[in-house]
């Protein structure tokens, strides 16, 4: 028991000495001496591993445990950034932080802001801007644009266009159209939005023992997941067990 006690004690100490050698927040002293051990696990999690080890996987675990500590870390450093200097790129850092925090209005403006002029066709822009109008069930608008994104074939024919075209769709009671583009991105799309959007669709439209069938696949692979990844997947998953719940 002693012995425990000691080694989290020793290893609070060696992250507080990283701490302070490395520069970073002094807060994160009070989560490592405050939650021992697993303030200092999740300071491991975001500080040391990525730099030990780098790579997509750590950099995700880093992204993963900011969120969780500070969901909106990335959206007030965006809207600093924008503050300062409004320019397209940091419009668009707002606008994607503002869509993470559930904020599609003020996603929706800073798009549309930031897709003028030479901008007018960028497709990031342009599907930034009709995802946040989805959100807001402005179906009419965020097809028009994802219709001007779709003249240049490259880009408007990807999963996520494909996706973004297929709500549209069902906004206006083009179901056949909605049933085709939902199918084509859930097959295609990595992670849990695709396949969590098309088993909504499906238990909306009279599909549900296929809905069950997909929303228990989901319910397998989530299971499989990394901890630290699943809190995203089952915000999908209850997005799909909504819609079953309900229709």
């Amino acid at each position: 028991m002693f012995g425990l006690i000691g080694l989290s004690l020793v290893f609070s100490i060696l992250l507080c000495v990283h701490v302070v050698r490395t520069g970073r927040e002094m807060y994160w002293l009070f989560i490592i001496l405050a939650f021992q051990p697993l303030g200092g696990v999740v300071y491991a999690l975001v500080n040391v591993l990525p730099d030990v080890f780098g790579g997509t996987t750590a950099r995700r675990l880093q992204t993963a445990a900011r969120e969780t500590l500070d969901p909106t870390r990335e959206y007030r450093a965006a809207k600093t950034a924008c503050d300062d200097a409004p320019t397209v790129r940091n419009q668009s850092r707002l606008a994607a932080a503002a869509m993470a925090l559930g904020k599609p209005d003020e996603a929706e403006r800073l798009y549309a802001e930031a897709a003028k002029g030479i901008h007018s066709e960028d497709p990031a822009l342009l599907l930034g801007r009709a995802n946040a109008l989805l959100d807001l069930d402005r179906f009419g608008e965020a097809l028009e644009v994802l219709e001007k994104l779709g003249k240049n074939e490259a880009d408007g024919r990807t999963p996520t266009a494909a996706l973004a075209l297929g709500r549209a769709y069902e906004g206006l009671g083009r179901i056949s159209e909605a049933d085709t583009a939902l199918q084509w991105a859930a097959e295609r799309i990595p992670g849990f939005e695709g396949m969590a959007r098309y088993t909504a669709f499906m238990a909306r439209h009279g599909r549900k023992a296929e809905a069950q069938d997909a929303l228990a696949d989901m319910d397998k692979r989530i299971a499989r997941l990394n901890a630290t990844f699943r809190k995203e997947a089952r915000h999908w998953r209850e997005l799909a067990a909504k819609a079953l719940a309900e229709g």
